[in-house]
């Protein structure tokens, strides 16, 4: 009667290096269809008088954590390891931690946390990149080795690289759980006491692999809880997915694998305005395709009953570099502020080591990035760029987009249009300039793709352009109105599918999905972050 294929069926749900799963998968949507029936059963339970127990044991968690172990196994395979070793390490540390106190036993440990974290990123993430390094300097320095028969001889010493595989998500979680032993050391937070507690943190697969990195002591609380979705966070959670499933598989996989894509490829060989338009194209798709992976995420713990912060928040609207972190990968800019920015001293020894440390932790956040010289440096005019806007407000403060930005003193400022005007066009464009550094696989590339663009700029093929690519002009237009709606309206919008009844909100999906179908032209795409 139903001819089903099992071994087909098993096959899918092994790991596949070549498709990894990821939210807007069909293997995805059938699998949480599953997980959310037996979760919600054992929600059901738990707040009966016979589940009391099954809350104290944690069957709920339990089963969470397990599905979050094998949502990474598809991801990274039997790389799952690392996120237990991660996971227990840390557990054990922080209990110590907890034990011991600040003192140098007590510091002794947070380094032991430090070196072995950031050791597992370091070998999986930038063996390769530290080893050519190294050995290019070494070379181009004309280091010399003493011979006994000719005296001495340049050394040439080349790296080969090692096929090392880099799982998905590690600088994700690995920086969330540092966060959690630097918390338990600062007497931010208390040691948990069960280790399964820890573990459904740290693996919660709906920001396991790409964020948001969420702060223990914003998370923890809610573990225990009994399981409670009131209809908005139900409308609120539906809502996010929708929006970022259309983000990511929509605009972002559209545009990426119809335009951006063939422009990067080999920028010299098209016009200077179909480079610039690639250059907006890639800007509008990073911020669909992560923001999305965050709105989807956020959305999935509300319907599961935890609460994630923002994200994003519109990062394109900014009126300058300083606005533009604050409204950026939110999660990740707080975290390199609080364990980074901070710990090298923050703004308390001066304007010079400010901006020392400002620059350092854009560099590093820029290595966090990928290994590569390209996000180097695109961290590190991130970091200048954040230097000049604080000397610009230092010394004409009145001209300064940070005047408008509210303030516990002031969280109401009045607006200057004007500075709002330019500095909003000023910092939209150096924020796309610098993706092109992102995005580029080389500096030859990312050379070609400003040449292009200011010696072969072409105004008149415009119209051509747009006939030639009708549906990613659309699709960019489209992207940008929704962006840079004003907030109300966004409001607005929210309010409205939250409010719809549960068969409009299924009507949506049902369209989404069939959109989806009928305009993608390969797999989807993995998301960007995932290398990260």
């Amino acid at each position: 009667m139903f001819d089903i294929d099992f071994s087909r069926l098993i096959e899918q749900l092994l790991y596949q290096p070549e498709s990894p799963m990821i939210f807007s998968s069909g293997i995805f949507l059938f699998l949480f269809l599953a997980f959310t029936l037996i979760y919600c059963i054992l929600g059901t339970w738990e707040t009966t008088r016979m589940g009391k127990d099954a809350q104290r044991m944690g069957w709920r968690i339990l089963f969470v954590t397990f599905f979050s172990y094998y949502f990474y196994y598809k991801s990274s395979g039997f790389f799952f390891w690392l996120l237990a070793l991660v996971t227990t390490s840390d557990y054990f540390i922080a209990r110590a931690i907890g034990g011991v106190g600040k003192g140098a036993l007590g510091k002794a440990l947070v380094v032991l946390s430090l070196v072995l974290d950031l050791g597992l990123l370091v070998f999986f993430k930038y063996t390769n990149f530290l080893g050519e390094t190294i050995c290019s300097l070494l070379t181009n320095c004309g280091v010399h080795v003493p011979s006994s028969i000719s005296g001495s001889y340049l050394l040439d010493v080349t790296w080969q690289p090692r096929d090392i595989f880099l799982p998905v998500g590690i600088s994700f979680f690995t920086f969330q759980s540092l966060s959690y032993t630097i918390d338990v050391y600062r007497g931010n937070i208390k040691p948990l006491n069960r280790l399964l507690d820890y573990a459904f943190y740290v693996s919660f697969f709906p920001q396991l692999v790409a964020g948001p990195i969420v702060r223990a002591r914003d998370f923890i609380p809610q573990i225990r809880r009994p399981l409670f979705v009131d209809d908005r966070m139900f409308g609120t959670g539906i809502f996010l997915i929708i929006a970022g499933l259309f983000k990511k598989a929509v605009i972002s996989d559209y545009i990426s694998i119809n335009f951006v894509e063939r422009i990067f490829d080999q920028p010299d060989l098209y016009s200077g305005l179909e480079n610039l338009f690639a250059v907006y194209g890639y800007t509008l798709q990073i911020y669909c395709d992560f923001s999305g992976y965050s709105d989807m995420a956020i959305g999935i713990a509300l319907l599961l009953g935890f609460q994630f912060p923002k994200n994003f928040d519109s990062p394109y609207k900014s009126k300058s570099i300083t606005e533009f972190w604050r409204r950026w990968h939110i999660s990740l800019s707080s975290w390199l502020k609080d364990y980074l920015y901070i710990s090298l001293g923050g703004n308390r020894h001066g304007k010079f080591r400010q901006y020392f440390n400002l620059l350092m932790t854009m560099l590093l956040g820029g290595l966090w990035h990928g290994a590569s010289l390209n996000f180097i440096l695109w961290g590190g005019i991130h970091g200048l760029l954040l230097c000049l806007d604080k000397i610009w407000h230092s010394l004409c403060a009145v001209l300064s987009p940070l005047t408008y930005l509210p303030s516990k003193k002031n969280p109401n400022p009045a607006k200057n249009w004007f500075v709002t005007i330019i500095g909003g066009l000023i910092t939209f464009h150096l924020v796309a300039a610098l993706w092109v550094l992102f995005r580029a696989p080389s500096f030859g590339i990312a050379e070609q793709v400003f040449h292009q663009i200011f010696y072969k700029f072409e105004p008149q093929i415009f119209l051509q352009w747009c006939s030639s690519y009708k549906a990613v002009a659309l699709l960019m237009l489209l992207g940008y109105v929704l962006h840079f709606m004003p907030e109300f309206l966004s409001d607005k919008t929210k309010e409205f599918v939250t409010r719809c009844p549960l068969v409009v909100k299924a009507l949506f999906i049902i369209i989404l999905v069939f959109i989806v179908i009928q305009i993608k032209s390969s797999d989807v795409q993995p998301f960007i972050y995932f290398q990260f």
